[in-house]
């Protein structure tokens, strides 16, 4: 049997002894949230995705939100204190994160940046999360990611 390549995710909870499981989908291109969802067979309100965005400061906070959500960039400032901030355009994510699009973690980014769950993720306790790499997902207890990214529940998400 292969042994399964650990990404930084995995290794970073596993240095901090938290479980997970990982679950494995085909992907040869993008596919959105929404789908990885439907091949994983986890709920949608239960599997998140991780957006990041820049501040009128310039500085980098990460949100973490359903796939089926979209972030409120008015929202998203009040809750960062900044007077505007915009989702990161695709071809800067891997400099400012290490990880690619579909790929992108809250776990494991270049830097620790402030890092902001919709609310709702307060509601289980577990989520599903990416795995750091396309094709994988993995489902991790909600406060034990609250506690590795020194995160935070916030209301972010466009109604």
């Amino acid at each position: 049997m292969a042994r399964e390549l650990k990404t930084n995710v995995m290794r970073i909870l596993e240095k901090n002894q938290i479980s997970y499981e990982a679950l494995h989908y085909a992907c040869d291109q993008f596919i959105d949230g929404v789908h990885v969802a439907d091949q994983t067979g986890t709920p949608h309100e239960q599997s998140f995705k991780t957006l990041v965005a820049r501040g009128k400061s310039g500085a980098f906070y990460v949100f973490v939100l359903p796939v089926e959500q979209e972030v409120d960039l008015k929202k998203a400032a009040r809750v960062c204190g900044e007077k505007s901030v915009a989702l990161l355009h695709v071809r800067e994510l891997t400099a400012v994160t290490g990880y690619m699009r579909g790929g992108c973690s809250p776990v494991g980014m270049k830097k620790q940046f402030p890092t902001f769950y919709e609310k709702s993720a307060a509601e289980f306790q577990e989520i599903y999360i990416s795995g750091g790499r396309v094709g994988l997902t993995l489902k991790v207890r909600t406060d034990a990611l609250l506690f590795v990214t020194a995160g935070q529940y916030a209301d972010f998400a466009a109604v």
